[in-house]
């Protein structure tokens, strides 16, 4: 994975946006977003591991969310101007990652249906079935990837986020880049499933937050949309109408907006 500080940017001193994509896609599905900004920051999308141009884990260790966070993480510590963080499903996972441990150089966060499963085991009965419901999703593409039936295990994946037919009526080259993928996808879930921000983290993280849902969410993702939103301490909760998990792809003009305008807003209060 790489983010480096585009030349121009460094120079005009923009705020910096950096904007993590979900499993399966790539930087590419911030560029309705990047347009959005316009000269207003420069916007950061770089692929995370897994992605064609970065290639899959390298596997010296056990793969955790800060493997995919410590690039980001340096990036920030060299760039001495505001952060903004954005993240979508897993890139939403990271993003909390990387606040939590950076708290004092993020200018706001934003977040489309960020999945940290592992808070459900801590929202009673229904987050304990939206876990296990996550999880059933998780193993049987695990147990895909293991016995060789990728296209089963991309069609479940794809299935659950997307809805029912979305892996059929995908063009072949697509299916090609999520079949390519799916192994990180695996890796990903168990990232996501042993997260280590717990809410008494999230409860003190004491920066300007946007938790955006689709209102078709399913429901492991609208559960934890609505905790953060709970415990945030500078929370705002925005639902995207007609949109599901993939609003950032499906209703991209939308959530760019909505997104545009909070970070517009932290760099106001920034600068003020």
């Amino acid at each position: 994975m790489t983010a480096m500080i585009p030349p121009e940017a460094a120079r005009s001193g923009r705020p910096v946006v950096i904007a993590l994509h979900c499993s399966g896609s790539s930087g590419r599905q911030w560029q309705p977003l990047e347009a959005s900004l316009g000269e207003h920051c420069a916007v950061l999308a770089p692929d995370l591991i897994g992605c064609a141009s970065v290639g899959h884990w390298g596997g010296d260790r056990a793969f955790g969310l800060d493997d995919e966070a410590s690039t980001l993480i340096g990036f920030i510590d060299g760039w001495s101007g505001p952060v903004h963080l954005v993240g979508h499903s897993y890139g939403g996972g990271v993003a909390l990652q990387v606040a939590i441990r950076r708290s004092s150089r993020i200018a706001s966060l934003s977040l489309y249906e960020p999945s940290a499963f592992h808070l459900l085991t801590s929202m009673g009965p229904e987050g304990k079935a939206a876990f296990g419901e996550i999880q059933d999703v998780a193993l049987a593409v695990q147990n895909g990837i293991l016995t060789g039936a990728y296209r089963a295990a991309a069609e479940i994946f794809v299935d659950y986020w997307n809805g029912s037919g979305s892996w059929e009526r995908m063009k072949p080259h697509v299916q090609a880049e999520l079949l390519r993928y799916l192994p990180k996808a695996v890796l990903d879930f168990r990232a996501l499933f042993a997260g280590s921000a717990q809410l008494d983290s999230l409860r003190r993280l004491d920066v300007p937050m946007l938790i955006m849902h689709g209102e078709r969410a399913p429901r492991p993702t609208a559960l934890i949309a609505r905790k953060l939103h709970a415990v945030a301490r500078r929370g705002r909760l925005r639902t995207i109408r007609g949109a599901g998990h993939m609003g950032p792809l499906t209703h991209a003009e939308s959530v760019a907006a909505t997104i545009r305008e909070h970070i517009l807003a932290g760099s106001v209060a920034a600068a003020a």
